[in-house]
């Protein structure tokens, strides 16, 4: 309660009871406006992304401030050069690592600093940069930072020259010692890049920790620990407010420590209050607070810093499994890397929306940021589109699993990798786990014990607010990480025939599929009989040599590594149990690197729900169909087949009783899923025509799909998801490209060579088309189709404006589409 409503209640017991009323009807809502707002603005945040130089290749004394980089490159940031690279089985990152080139690059970066900002503090952060990098500023070195997934932050301060006096970033990026990554890491300052400009008393670096240990519909307790550095010459008296804002920017509460005494070193401030009726947090409505922290001094504002905050309560149960607000809901998450596909590992806001838009189609509700920490930008879209996320913080400890991993800096740095992780990330409301690790090869040692403890130490330490687990593939009792006792969640990776067995053998315990499936699959490519499950490869650590001569895996959910299960053998078992509180598929999206179950030349995995361009694949669908109440009927395969071969159709459907297959006219049986199923087929003689599918429900029809014979490719279509875009440099506009038949249909195997051109302020990004065996560059003006689809990245570039995109090839009728650049 302010300052002004105390005194109001000194008056009378009449305006008391009268303004208690009101407090209580308004929530306190009073609205900033836009000078006030921007009255309380005094930190500065800006963009460091742009204008910097730029070179691959080693270079003698590039650090040096009157080194001559005129000849080098110019780019904006985020950057990442393997991305830029061609494909080579030569690459010592492997096809494992995506078979594309590390190395070492350099960047500089040349800015003034005013003679008035003399007196302030300067910081410059790093969002990641993969890796072992080292910054200097004006020729002296502010550290080194070996982990390419960490944030980190370096003082400028000391070493600034202020008016026309340049100062200049230098920062050497080594990836050149390879492999040291199981899958595509990318290479650069592949993160986004912030200067930040304080007064000499701010807000520490991540220096608030906000917490909500008691909530109900009626009220939520809040408690805010702020950290203030005084980088001042001199102790002070001051004043620190935080006030807790809604998403219509009333304030609905506020709590202020007067006369705040604070030392030249780091000071922490306890407070608490409450938010009345409060608006919980769900993966349905993700509704967001914000706290916003002033630090005073005479009336004057000299920092403010703001922090996310969802109010949300759950709860892991040993038999009732997950709940969230007290509504008892299973995790249905994804695993996924960090790489953009076309886009390499450089980090775009809008890239990871369109994804997690995708993966919200199906009904996924829960990320698993495998197995590194994940951009900021990923956590600030889980916070808004309402995903649970399992944070994970490392691969492996401290040994390795590659040549040149993380396992070489483990003993110098995990302490303050976790600890700035963990520091960076506890305030989204999206993060619900902590997980130390995955597939640690210590937990066959004893020494899985010892750090097992230490980490969780270090995490409880600074949040206990979440659970923390780890991924165990070998997930029984005797496992050295269980044996730690720490994991307050016992993270199975696969083994999903033992699911079951959970409670029996680890009685007490409470559950969460950290990774399972591991399915294989080629979008559109089709291998009969599909009831026939396969594994692939024989064994983990070797590649697969004999099958499809074309490097493909069929897309009937039949196949998956040994070490894996189907989509439907593991949903299947999942989705009886209470106590099995979630799951993450390994992956929602296929990723560069890793491309089991073959070796060169695939180069990107086979395991997604979703291409690597975005396109879902047919088990999208049983997840739909699952996970959504949106109703679906999905029938494959395509019908283009040689005449008299027998073809497997499958559909998956919900929110209907049955479904009757027709082709050409002529009824093929009406089919219904018996017991445990997820799909029905018919095994059916090809005939070229139409199929069509219908499903009903109580006699009534739902919906209706057909599956044409298509003739020869004879134009292009152009489907982008955004008509729309902003004119900052950043946005894209992802175009699906089809190869249609004169009557509109997509031709199945149609792989015809497409060239794009752009008229106006936008530049190709990056072309794709899904397929795990191109060798096509993705930073191009073409791109052959997979499989009757390709795509086209287009970005923005800084001017308002119309963008015209034409997709042209030989014999094929054109196609163009129009993009709306908008300030």
């Amino acid at each position: 309660m302010n300052k002004s409503i105390e005194r109001v209640l000194t008056y009378s017991s009449k305006f008391a009871l009268i303004l208690i009323a009101l407090v209580g009807a308004y929530a306190c809502k009073s609205v900033l406006n836009t000078s006030e707002e921007e009255k309380m603005q005094v930190r500065e945040k800006s963009d460091f992304n742009k204008g910097w130089s730029f070179h691959l290749g080693d270079q003698q004394n590039a650090q040096d401030p009157n080194f001559n980089s005129s000849q080098w490159r110019t780019l904006n940031l985020p950057h990442d050069w393997s991305i830029e690279g061609e494909f080579s089985e030569k690459h010592p990152a492997g096809t494992g690592g995506g078979a594309l080139p590390g190395g070492i690059g350099w960047y500089r970066k040349a800015f003034t600093v005013d003679e008035a900002d003399k007196g302030k503090v300067f910081y410059i952060d790093f969002d990641g940069v993969y890796s072992n990098s080292e910054v200097w500023i004006n020729g002296q070195s502010l550290g080194k930072r070996p982990n390419g997934y960490i944030s980190f932050r370096y003082d400028l301060t000391p070493h600034l020259k202020y008016g026309n006096e340049q100062n200049v970033i230098a920062v050497k990026v080594d990836n050149a010692q390879q492999p040291n990554s199981r899958w595509y890491s990318g290479s650069g300052i592949y993160r986004n890049v912030w200067l930040t400009k304080v007064n000499p008393v701010h807000v520490a670096h991540w220096g608030t920790y906000v917490t909500t240990p008691e909530v109900s519909e009626q009220s939520a307790k809040v408690t805010i620990s702020t950290k203030v550095n005084n980088r001042g010459q001199q102790p002070g008296t001051y004043s620190l407010t935080n006030i807790v804002y809604d998403t219509t920017g009333a304030e609905v509460a506020r709590v202020t420590s007067e006369d705040v005494q604070l030392q030249s070193v780091e000071n922490e401030i306890n407070q608490e209050l409450t938010v009345n009726n409060p608006k919980l947090w769900s993966v349905e409505d993700p509704y967001l607070y914000r706290v916003v922290t002033l630090v005073e001094q005479k009336g004057e504002v000299v920092d403010n810093y703001e922090t996310p905050l969802g109010i949300r309560y759950f709860n892991f149960d040993v038999e009732k499994g997950f709940t969230l607000n007290g509504k008892p809901m299973k995790i249905l998450g994804v695993c996924n890397h960090h790489d953009l596909g076309a886009l390499g590992a450089a980090i775009n806001t809008r890239a990871l929306e369109r994804q997690l838009e995708i993966m919200k189609g199906m009904g996924v509700n829960g990320i698993r940021t495998a197995h590194n920490p994940p951009a900021p930008e990923l956590l600030e879209l889980c916070d808004k589109m309402g995903f649970i996320v399992m944070d994970e913080v490392f691969d492996m400890w401290k040994k390795s699993k590659s040549k040149y991993d993380y396992s070489l800096a483990w003993d110098e740095w995990h302490e303050q990798d976790l600890k700035d992780f963990i520091r960076r990330d506890r305030n989204h409301p999206s993060v619900f786990i902590w997980s130390i690790g995955n597939e640690i090869p210590e937990q066959w040692g004893l020494e899985g014990t010892p750090i097992a403890k230490e980490l969780a130490g270090i995490v409880k330490s600074l949040d206990r607010t979440r659970p923390i687990t780890a991924g165990l593939n070998e997930p029984y009792p005797h496992n050295s990480i269980y044996q730690s006792g720490v994991l307050d969640l016992v993270g199975f990776n696969y083994h999903h025939q033992d699911f079951e067995k959970f409670p029996e053998t680890f009685p007490g315990q409470k559950f969460i599929a950290t990774e399972t499936t591991s399915a294989l699959a080629t979008r559109g490519h089709y291998d009969m009989p599909s009831d026939s499950i396969r594994r692939w490869p024989y064994k983990w650590d070797e590649p697969f040599t004999d099958g499809n001569k074309d490097l493909t895996v069929s897309a009937y959910d039949n196949v998956s590594t040994p070490w894996g299960s189907t989509h439907e053998e593991t949903w299947k078992v999942m989705k009886k149990h209470d106590f099995l509180s979630g799951m993450f598929i390994w992956t929602g999206f296929d990723y560069l690197g890793e491309p089991t179950p073959y070796g060169w030349p695939a180069r990107s995995s086979y395991f997604g729900v979703v291409d690597l361009a975005g396109f879902p694949k047919d088990a999208y669908y049983m997840y739909k169909s699952e996970w959504t109440d949106e109703p679906v009927l999905h029938v494959f395969p395509h019908w283009n087949w040689e005449p008299g071969k027998t073809v497997d159709v499958w559909a998956y459907y919900n929110n209907a009783d049955e479904v009757e297959l027709f082709l050409n006219g002529k009824s093929l049986g009406t089919k219904k899923k018996e017991g445990n199923d997820l799909h029905v087929m018919w095994r059916i003689p090809y005939q070229p025509g139409t199929l069509k599918a219908v499903s009903r429900k109580g006699g009534q029809e739902v919906l209706t799909r057909e599956v044409k014979t298509t003739g020869a490719p004879a134009k292009i279509v152009l489907e982008a998801d955004r008509r729309n875009i902003n004119a900052d440099g950043k946005d894209l506009s992802f175009v699906t490209v089809k190869i249609v038949d004169k009557e509109g249909n997509v031709v199945p195997k149609a792989d015809n060579l497409v060239r794009f051109n752009v008229e106006g302020n936008a530049f190709i990004a990056g072309v794709d088309n899904g397929l795990q065996t191109s060798m096509e560059p993705f930073k191009t003006n073409q791109r052959a189709a997979f499989n009757g689809l390709a795509l086209v990245i287009l970005q923005a570039k800084e001017e308002a404006g119309e963008v015209k995109l034409t997709a042209t090839s030989k014999g094929l009728e054109s196609e163009s589409v129009t993009i709306t650049l908008k300030e």
